[in-house]
């Protein structure tokens, strides 16, 4: 996805959007979900796009869905509620939709990376459901789209990260229609707030077995954790890698 320095996006006509890198998590104007990182900002007004949206072609194909033509609309097509078939999330703006099929994709969903590599020697690949060990979330396999780890033993759910990060964000800042920017969340706060959540997940799930081994179990986790994290907020560069990336160590 080649980079603009700025662009005119048709759903913001009145200014021009320029690119720009950000610590501060913000709310897509376009699909109406949390970002950090890059995106495309107004300096006129408080109108921001994740890259993923602001980019976003008029037609995408996706691997799992080979019968699928998924066109681009800035707003949900039909009356009624959409739900994105990645994560489970309503639709509430930007989407990729196939009218054939009925099948719907958040832009930053659509763009998730098939294989992540933590740095650590682990990779974790994108799956349409989980199959094997459940998600260490949630402790089922349904719910959509999940990061599985090579080894088949790390899963986490796409919508179960989303739940975390809402979870810990809108509890403070955000409304739920996501009017409210977030203009006051600093990567300390995100890692306060969402260190005992986190923690305490991934711990009673692996509520039998040795210390070590449930620490270890942990560690994997959240790393994967750390990596997904930064790709649903459509930048792996994102600084809330490095941030998630210390929960365990603590």
């Amino acid at each position: 996805m080649k980079i603009e320095k700025e662009l005119l996006h048709p759903s913001h006509p009145q200014h021009r959007l320029k690119v720009e890198y950000t610590e501060t998590p913000f709310c897509c104007d376009g699909c109406k979900e949390a970002g950090i990182g890059l995106k495309y900002k107004c300096d006129e007004c408080e109108f921001d796009l994740h890259k993923a949206c602001a980019l976003a072609p008029p037609a995408i194909t996706h691997s799992f869905y080979t019968k699928c033509d998924f066109r681009f609309h800035v707003r949900p097509p039909g009356a009624a509620t959409r739900v994105c078939d990645a994560c489970g999330k309503e639709v509430l703006g930007f989407v990729y939709h196939c009218a054939r099929c009925g099948f719907d994709l958040h832009p930053c969903c659509a763009n998730l990376p098939q294989r992540l590599d933590d740095g650590d020697g682990h990779q974790f690949h994108l799956c349409l459901k989980l199959s094997g060990p459940a998600c260490h979330r949630c402790g089922s396999k349904g719910k959509g789209w999940a990061y599985r780890s090579t080894c088949k033993n790390y899963n986490l759910h796409v919508s179960c990260v989303k739940e975390l990060l809402v979870e810990s964000w809108e509890a403070i800042y955000l409304s739920r229609d996501c009017k409210n920017k977030m203009t006051t969340i600093t990567t300390e706060v995100i890692r306060t707030r969402t260190i005992p959540s986190l923690r305490g997940t991934m711990q009673n799930y692996h509520r039998v077995g040795s210390v070590g081994k449930v620490r270890r179990c942990c560690q994997i986790a959240i790393s994967a954790l750390r990596i997904i994290i930064s790709a649903i907020l459509g930048d792996p560069t994102a600084i809330i890698a490095a941030v998630v990336g210390t929960m365990m160590s603590k």
